[in-house]
C-alpha cells in the first residue's frame, strides 16, 4: 500500500513538473531585416514588446544594412538555414519561389494573420502559384519631388507634361548655372522613368508578362534609349558620366544634392523623407504633378510592395512565426513602435492607429505620395523581372555606354535586348 502510495507521488509530482517545463517553455525564432538605424531601433523595441506579451517566445534579431543582405540571405535559403520570419523585397519572389513553395504559404495561416486588413490586389502580388509568400508591409511608387526653393529661384511651375519637363533643363542652366539640373535620375530611377514613358505613349510593359521577355519592338527600343539621350542632352539630368564623378555616396548624402544643384527626385515616396531631411535649410522638397502623355490611359507608374514579412519554408514554429508577424503588422503596440519606419503601412488596423495618433498627415511626403499614386490611372501591373539586380545593371551599362559616346543609340538599344533577353530567360527557368 505505502508502495503504491509512493508511485501514485511520484506520477503527480511528474505531472506537475511537465505542466510547469511547459508553463515556461521557450520556442525561439529568428528575424530578419535590412534597413537604417531608425528602422534597426524601432524594430527592437517592437520585438521587446512582443516578448512581453508572448513570454513563451523569444525573437534572435538578425539585421544589417541594404548592402550584402540578399547574399547573405541566399545563403542561408540554400542551406535550408533561412530565419523563420523574414523581411522580403518584392523582386525576389522569382529568385527564390518561382513555384510558390521556396516561402511558407502564408494563405494556411490566414486566420492568425488576420489578412482582411490588406487589400488583395496588394496580396496578389506577393502570390505564387496561389501560395502566398509574403504580406506586403507597404506599398510604393516612385513619384516626382522638387526642391521648391531652386525651382522658384529658377521661375518655374512644376511640369505637368513630358514636354514642360525637357523645357526646364535649359532654364535651370541659364539662370541658374551650369551645374544646376531639374532633375537628378541614379540608373533604377532612369529605368523606371523611362518605362512610365513609354508605357504611356504605347500602352504596354517592357516586360511581356506571358514571356517574362523583353516587349518592346527594335523602334521602341530606340525611343526608349533616345528619351533618355534627350533627357542628358538638354540638361535636364546629369549624364551618368557626370554623376560618377561624385562618388558612391548616397544620392542624398551627395553636395549638389545638400545645396540645391540637383534640383529634384524621381524617388520612392516611402524613402523620400530621408532625402528631404538632408538638404540644406531652408531649402525643402514639394510633390509635383505626375507628368503625363496627352490621351494616355496608363501613368505607367512603378506601383509595388515597399518591403513584406514572409514565413522560411523550414521553420519549426509555423503559428508562433504568424504570430509574430501578425504583431508586428496589426498590433497596435508595434504600429505605434515602428511608425514610419517601413512606410505608410497597407495593413487597415496600422493605419487607423497611425491616424488616431496624429501620426498619418496629409502633408506628410509619403503619404500625399501615396494619395497621388492611387488617383493616377493604373492599369498595367509591373513584373517582378522589371526590378531583376542584373536587368537594372545591364541598363546601367546601356545608358554609360550612351554617356561615353561607346556606340550609337540604335546599337546600344539592340545589344540591351539581346542581354536583356539572355538574362530573363536564364532567370524565368
Amino acid at each position: 500500500m505505502r508502495m503504491k502510495k509512493q508511485l501514485i507521488t511520484a506520477i503527480a509530482a511528474a505531472t506537475i513538473g511537465l505542466f510547469s517545463a511547459s508553463a515556461f517553455a521557450q520556442v525561439e525564432l529568428r528575424m530578419s531585416w535590412w534597413g537604417g538605424n531608425d528602422r534597426h531601433q524601432a524594430t527592437l523595441k517592437a520585438l521587446e514588446e512582443f516578448h512581453k506579451q508572448n513570454p513563451d517566445i523569444t525573437v534572435k534579431a538578425e539585421y544589417t544594412g541594404w548592402d550584402g543582405h540578399l547574399s547573405r540571405l541566399t545563403t542561408q535559403i540554400a542551406g535550408n538555414t533561412e530565419p523563420d520570419v523574414m523581411q522580403t523585397n518584392w523582386n525576389w519572389m522569382p529568385i527564390f519561389s518561382k513555384d510558390g513553395n521556396g516561402f511558407y504559404d502564408m494563405n494556411t495561416l490566414k486566420s492568425q494573420l488576420h489578412l482582411e486588413n490588406f487589400p488583395a490586389s496588394a496580396l496578389e502580388m506577393t502570390t505564387n502559384k496561389g501560395k502566398l509568400n509574403g504580406i506586403p508591409i507597404s506599398m510604393s511608387s516612385r513619384l516626382f519631388f522638387y526642391n521648391e526653393t531652386m525651382w522658384k529661384k529658377a521661375g518655374l511651375e512644376y511640369p505637368k507634361t513630358w514636354e514642360d519637363l525637357l523645357a526646364a533643363g535649359d532654364v535651370f542652366k541659364t539662370k541658374l548655372g551650369e551645374q544646376y539640373y531639374p532633375l537628378i535620375l541614379e540608373h533604377q530611377d532612369a529605368f523606371a522613368l523611362l518605362r512610365s514613358y513609354m508605357i504611356q505613349k504605347h500602352n504596354k510593359d517592357i516586360i511581356n508578362p506571358e514571356t517574362n521577355l523583353l516587349n518592346y519592338t527594335d523602334d521602341e527600343w530606340k525611343e526608349f534609349f533616345g528619351f533618355y539621350q534627350q533627357l542628358v542632352a538638354k540638361h535636364v539630368i546629369p549624364s551618368s558620366k557626370y554623376y560618377a564623378s561624385f562618388g558612391k555616396a548616397n544620392l542624398y548624402e551627395m553636395k549638389p544634392w545638400i545645396n540645391g544643384e540637383f534640383g529634384g527626385v524621381y524617388m520612392w515616396d516611402s524613402t523620400i523623407s530621408k532625402y528631404g531631411d538632408n538638404l540644406q535649410q531652408p531649402m525643402k522638397l514639394a510633390l509635383a504633378p505626375y507628368p503625363m502623355v496627352s490621351g494616355a490611359t496608363d501613368a505607367g507608374l512603378f506601383y509595388k510592395p515597399a518591403q513584406s514579412f514572409s514565413i522560411g519554408r523550414n521553420t519549426k514554429h509555423p503559428e508562433e512565426a504568424a504570430k509574430l508577424v501578425n504583431f508586428m503588422m496589426n498590433d497596435p503596440v508595434a504600429v505605434d513602435t515602428l511608425g514610419l519606419t517601413r512606410g505608410v503601412p497597407l495593413s487597415k488596423a496600422a493605419k487607423s492607429e497611425l491616424e488616431a495618433k496624429g501620426i498619418l498627415k496629409a502633408d506628410n511626403l509619403s503619404v500625399a505620395g501615396i494619395a497621388q499614386a492611387q488617383g493616377l490611372p493604373m492599369k498595367l501591373v509591373a513584373s517582378p523581372y522589371f526590378d531583376n539586380p542584373q536587368l537594372v545593371v545591364t541598363f546601367l551599362d546601356a545608358i554609360q555606354s550612351i554617356d561615353y559616346g561607346k556606340g550609337s543609340v540604335e546599337s546600344i538599344a539592340e545589344e540591351f535586348q539581346a542581354s536583356g533577353n539572355r538574362l530573363l530567360k536564364k532567370a524565368a527557368k
